[in-house]
């Protein structure tokens, strides 16, 4: 979700690769499971004395039944050998903990009598996450990919009308968005040759001090598409809103989700990001230091982030929105990833489809950190 008044907004999807999943991280060291021996991963709902109530990651209830003598490791996020495990007691386990439990299947075949557990603590993700969260924040950088060299193992990437050269290594880790999701799990480990001129992409690693140069640590792209325009109809019913594209000239329905985040600017907002593309610099309120109404980069995207959520409820027909989108199939419309509404002043300042391309990006308009773990 770029620098200047059309800074990248947010990291808000990329919070959610902090955390390497558990099962990665345990499995790298266990070996195969003997015959009746089950693994189940997910997080700890409840706990009562030897009994755990167990949320799985395949979405079912499951009965935890921690036998007498079983092994308790508590794994931090990012080790991958049990053998640097710390032991812990039964009584340290915590609802929202995640673990990993290995066990035989009782007959009722939702009951694991368990004789391991591999524990990774939930004040040990969170932290985690937020020490990702500030490298990205940091470390990165995000826009359009112009050109992508295999042989050379670099990409150009046009960040606000400026040219980065972000290079890769075999170490670097890439990602790819899912064609109809944003969410990490969904995501799908990709390598150079699977980037593409016209992708938003964001990579994390050491730069020049100009900025003009990255040296990629790990990147996640996918192909989006960017909506602005006129609302024609909303669906409440069916979730659903379409727009007369400024760009194609044609109207697109696009489907609103849970996962959908959707903000709408204030008037005056609105009118001091228009007057930024203009180039002219807005008045600051009265009272307000000089430079009060220039917001930059992370105070424009806390300042965005700050706004309540919209609904379909607060927009209505003729309102001009801006929107990013997954790319929809012939049997699926478009998913709003983003959706930022009260933007006339701003289409009115830069009606160009390139201008509102680089304004509003996939993980644009941050949630708080996290996501799935």
């Amino acid at each position: 979700m770029k620098r200047n008044v059309l800074r990248d907004f947010a990291l808000a999807l990329l919070l959610t690769m902090v955390c390497v999943p558990l099962a990665a991280q345990a499995g790298a060291a266990s070996t195969p499971a003997p015959a009746g021996v089950v693994k189940q991963l997910g997080s700890i709902a409840k706990i009562s004395g030897a009994k755990l109530s167990l949320a799985s990651d395949q979405g079912a209830e499951l009965t935890v039944v921690v036998q007498p003598g079983a092994r308790i490791l508590r794994l931090a996020p990012g080790q991958t050998d049990l053998k640097s495990a710390a032991p812990i007691q039964l009584s340290d386990l915590q609802a929202g903990d995640r673990v990993l439990v290995r066990g035989k299947l009782a007959g009722d075949g939702v009951t694991v009598d368990a004789t391991a557990v591999v524990v990774m603590k939930q004040q040990d993700i969170a932290q985690k996450n937020q020490q990702e969260l500030l490298d990205w924040q940091r470390r990165s950088v995000g826009g359009v990919v112009k050109q992508v060299d295999s042989q050379a193992g670099s990409i150009t990437l046009s960040v606000n009308n400026k040219t980065v050269a972000i290079s890769t290594t075999p170490k670097t880790m890439y990602k790819r968005y899912a064609p109809n999701s944003v969410k990490w799990e969904d995501a799908a480990t990709a390598k150079l040759d699977d980037i593409h001129p016209g992708d938003q992409l964001r990579a994390k690693g050491n730069k020049n001090e100009d900025g003009t140069q990255l040296a990629a640590e790990e990147i996640v792209a996918g192909t989006f598409r960017n909506i602005a325009g006129l609302i024609t109809s909303i669906d409440s019913a069916a979730g659903t809103l379409t727009v007369k594209d400024l760009a194609t000239k044609q109207p697109v329905t696009v489907r609103i989700t849970t996962d959908s985040q959707m903000k709408k600017l204030p008037p005056q907002l609105a009118l001091g990001l228009a007057m930024r593309l203009k180039g002219v610099t807005p008045p600051a309120p009265a009272g307000a230091p000089a430079d009060a109404s220039r917001p930059r980069g992370g105070d424009l995207n806390q300042l965005l982030a700050r706004l309540p959520a919209a609904t379909l409820g607060d927009l209505q027909k003729g309102d001009a929105v801006m929107i990013v989108s997954t790319e929809g199939s012939a049997s699926e419309p478009p998913v709003a990833i983003t959706l930022l509404g009260g933007v006339e002043p701003i289409l009115t300042a830069s009606p160009a489809s390139t201008g509102v391309q680089s304004f509003l990006t996939p993980w644009s308009l941050a949630g708080e950190p996290g996501g799935d773990q």
